[in-house]
């Protein structure tokens, strides 16, 4: 995928322009944030789950090593095999070879966003071997040749008349006359495309929500069935994941996923909750010969123990983007890269660099929702507040941006200064704007005025405010 994070604010502009993509945000409140909030309420001990989970990740963080080192013995004993990718590049490499050791010539995948981060479809398709997405969403947006706007929703960004488009001018040797008016027509006829790849496949791909350690056992969580599917009937099984999906034990596994599908999507559990350990056995009905996990850094590693550490507990539910108002607006594919949000605010400039992503830490409100409702209890704004320090730092930030700031420090450090300019302003201010209470234009603050009226200040400052109440003087 092509990094466009730097051009984050004309990807906004543009976003903010499409009528249809405007259409197709504004059901993300009823789709995901009321169903998230009616399964919290039915659910009393829901902030105590979060603490679990938290902690949970906390000290697997703390022993991943060891950890790491038991789920490879048990893959192992198991009869599967556990490859690490230390790049995209490398987990590139693996798969390809892995695919071309077993002779495929069609890939069948899972909804994976580290699938996503290190390109792999494009890598198969370039060396002859033809990926072909199973997830609803994934396979709408590969027929579009679109990237995933939303981590668990990938074609969100979609309104239905469009998919239809996308179907009809893809699945050229059905009816032409044939209805497609409705979600369930659509579903059906996908599901009638996918039969024969998931039939055909040499090989399937696909993610892992969690890596026990205990077991060496896979774990994907899915509504639609297509992970097992995918996993299931080709003769070989790769997974691929990331380093911090690992946990210790089967318990602390279902632990975090009973706060899982409700931050997501409001159920209680997901509809197919699928736990893999190795290849099939002697005597198992089904199941692939072969058993892969490749496991991916790509600059994870380097996150623990730093003040970053904390971001590398996200369970991917996408409860952070949707309850952001800046998401909400513009949608995923602003952003410019695989993770989207608040999320991907953090993650994206810690695996591929403040220079290429620190626009997106500056793509926030700082309201807290996405901290409020993180079922891992993450500090999102105070990890963006890091990167804008170090997108700061590094003279990344604009011009305009750091001279403003400087100008702002210099009468912030001295009090004296600063309290009579504002005192002299606000007065000033109060009657520039007159009877109507606001401002339409004011020098230096086009960036806000451009776009809505500026309140003007109403009585006096909150210092003065305050050495009054200090002085007990009544207002």
């Amino acid at each position: 995928m092509v990094i466009r994070s730097g051009k984050f604010k004309a990807n906004a502009r543009e976003a903010l322009a499409d009528p249809q993509l405007q259409r197709a945000m504004s059901n993300v409140g009823v789709g995901f944030v009321q169903k998230r909030r009616m399964a919290m309420d039915k659910l009393p001990e829901f902030d105590a789950l979060r603490d679990q989970a938290r902690d949970i990740k906390n000290h697997t963080f703390q022993y991943l090593d060891l950890y790491y080192e038991e789920y490879e013995k048990k893959v192992r004993e198991a009869g599967g095999h556990v490859h690490f990718a230390p790049t995209d590049g490398d987990a590139r490499d693996i798969i390809l070879d892995i695919c071309r050791n077993a002779g495929a010539h069609s890939v069948t995948k899972g909804k994976s966003m580290i699938a996503e981060e290190i390109a792999i479809n494009d890598h198969l398709e370039e060396n002859g071997i033809k990926p072909i997405e199973t997830d609803l969403g994934e396979y709408i947006i590969q027929l579009r040749g679109e990237a995933p706007s939303h981590i668990i929703a990938p074609a969100i960004h979609l309104n239905k008349d469009q998919v239809e488009a996308s179907f009809r001018e893809a699945h050229t040797g059905l009816d032409e006359n044939r209805n497609l008016d409705e979600p369930e027509s659509l579903v059906a006829e996908a599901r009638s495309m996918l039969r024969e790849a998931f039939l055909n496949a040499d090989v399937g791909i696909t993610g892992a929500n969690f890596l026990i350690a205990e077991t060496g056992t896979s774990v994907i969580v899915t509504n639609e069935g297509n992970g097992d599917l995918t996993q299931s009937l080709p003769r070989v099984h790769i997974v691929i994941t990331s380093l911090e999906k690992m946990v210790p034990t089967l318990e602390d596994a279902t632990a975090i996923l009973r706060v899982l599908a409700r931050t997501a999507t409001g159920q209680e559990m997901a509809v197919y909750n699928t736990f893999s350990t190795g290849p099939r056995r002697e005597g198992d009905p089904d199941g692939p010969e072969e058993y892969h996990v490749v496991v991916l850094d790509n600059g994870r590693s380097s996150m623990i123990g730093t003040e970053f550490q904390d971001m590398l507990r996200c369970i991917r539910c996408g409860a952070c983007m949707n309850h952001c108002p800046v998401y909400q607006s513009v949608g995923g594919h602003a952003y410019g890269w695989v993770y989207p949000g608040p999320m991907g605010s953090v993650l994206s400039p810690s695996l591929i660099g403040v220079d290429k992503a620190g626009h997106l830490p500056n793509a926030s409100t700082f309201c807290g929702r996405c901290e409020a409702v993180c079922p891992m209890r993450i500090p999102l704004p105070k990890m963006m507040r890091h990167w804008r320090e170090r997108e700061f730092e590094r003279h990344l930030s604009p011009f305009s941006v750091r001279s403003g700031l400087g100008f702002w420090k210099f009468f912030a450090t001295r009090p004296r200064l600063y309290n009579f300019t504002a005192a002299v302003a606000m007065p000033v201010l109060a009657a520039l704007a007159g009877a109507k209470g606001y401002l339409k234009a004011l020098p230096l603050a086009t960036g806000w005025t451009h776009y809505r009226n500026l309140p003007a200040p109403e009585g006096r400052t909150f210092q003065q405010q305050w050495r009054d109440h200090l002085a007990g003087v009544d207002e």
